[in-house]
């Protein structure tokens, strides 16, 4: 029997390390839900690689003085892709009607730099092709990465406990 990459991420009740990609960041109620209930959800079963917290507001100020927002932007997304490279997980979150773009582009590079992804999809809105949870390219990444799309973050989190106690 072929063995599960994803189960031995969490072998002996192993917390992979895990980047959280998400757009939650960018308006005062996704940040309030991100700080108080997603992040201490997912960290009682992976150590968080959380991308809101490898650049700083005054960094982004700096380079807008200077002048350089596209330099800086750039190197933004250097961290991020860093991260996501240093990780042997990714859970996204892909609510709203259409999938944040951010959020979708960190999918795909962590899906082709051989990173298991994990996502959740709760809006009740559709979204994508019939049949499929969000974009078909978007949800064949995560499945071929050896990952699913759970209905919840309460859904995620029961699946990653299954598999911390196996």
């Amino acid at each position: 029997m072929a063995a599960d990459p994803l189960a031995e991420l969490f072998a002996g009740g192993a917390r992979p390390r895990c980047y959280i990609a998400s757009p939650l960041g960018f308006s005062e109620a996704g940040r309030d839900y991100y700080a108080e209930r997603y992040l201490p959800a997912l960290a009682a079963h992976v150590e968080p690689v959380d991308p809101w917290t490898l650049s700083q507001p005054a960094e982004f100020e700096a380079a807008a003085a200077q002048g350089r927002r596209q330099a800086f932007g750039i190197e933004v997304g250097a961290r991020n892709a860093r991260a996501i490279r240093g990780a042997a997980l990714l859970i996204a979150q892909l609510d709203g009607q259409e999938v944040d773009a951010g959020t979708a582009a960190e999918v795909a590079d962590a899906a082709a730099a051989g990173v298991i992804c994990l996502a959740i999809r709760s809006d009740l809105r559709c979204s994508g092709e019939p049949g499929m949870h969000v974009n078909l390219q978007l949800e064949a990444f995560i499945v071929l990465s050896g990952g699913f799309i759970a209905g919840s973050l309460d859904e995620l989190v029961g699946r990653l406990a299954v598999l911390r106690a196996a």
